[in-house]
């Protein structure tokens, strides 16, 4: 199993044609067997988790069966076609699932491994969906979570992503390594703080968490490959 991240860039004359791409690239995706999942996303505001849009930035995270899969699909497919036309950049990671439980649209996309010893980068995916009665409380801690992630040791870049804006939100993170990774959310005070708020209120009606070894960063956006692999 291969799962992409694709981030995509619009010109700004072109943003009509991002809106558009929400809802006509949902028929070839469904036609689209080697995937087995897939969602199609908005941004933050600069690629950030920002509870404003960015209107410009768009993504699509699928679940393959192999490698070669996404890259016939990214060379070949209406919506690879699509985003060589319209977009000014595309920057694609390409990981394998280590860790994952939860769920996402009620299904477990990326199944239930459980690889130890992982060595290397590592991609980190929470995704949930936010109560209506519990919004006020999450966005008010997002700018606090955000600065600590973005000041932690280890940290290399992130995107906010989301299915739909203000209550279907995920982030997807990238480490130098699974002890950074641990120190952010296990070990920081404040965040571990924000966690047990989470618990303690009930926030979501649905929750997803998933670690990824990192294979391969493809394309760039504003200007960088963010991780700067091959």
């Amino acid at each position: 199993m291969i799962v992409s991240l694709t981030i995509v860039r619009y010109p700004k004359k072109f943003i009509p044609f991002a809106f558009l791409a929400m809802a006509i690239h949902r028929f070839p995706l469904w036609l689209n067997k080697p995937c087995s999942f897939w969602k199609l996303l908005g941004c933050g505001k600069s690629g950030t988790f920002d509870i404003h849009p960015d209107y410009q930035q768009w993504g699509l995270l699928a679940v393959w069966t192999q490698e070669e899969d996404f890259q016939h699909f990214k060379n070949n497919s209406f919506i690879g076609k699509w985003w060589k036309i319209f977009c000014s950049e595309q920057w694609t990671v390409l990981c394998e699932p280590v860790e994952s439980h939860g769920q996402w649209s009620g299904k477990e996309p990326f199944g239930k491994p459980k690889i130890k010893n992982h060595e290397g980068m590592v991609g980190v995916l929470t995704r949930a969906t936010i109560r209506p009665s519990r919004l006020k409380n999450f966005w008010r801690n997002v700018p606090k979570v955000a600065a600590i992630m973005d000041q932690s040791k280890g940290f290399i870049t992130s995107v906010g992503i989301g299915e739909a804006p203000f209550f279907m939100q995920a982030t997807f993170s990238v480490w130098e390594s699974l002890e950074d990774v641990k120190q952010f959310a296990y070990k920081d005070q404040e965040h571990a703080e924000v966690i047990k708020l989470t618990r303690k209120e009930d926030w979501y009606s649905e929750e997803l968490f998933a670690r990824f070894k990192i294979l391969k960063s493809e394309g760039t956006i504003n200007g960088v490959n963010p991780l700067n692999t091959p």
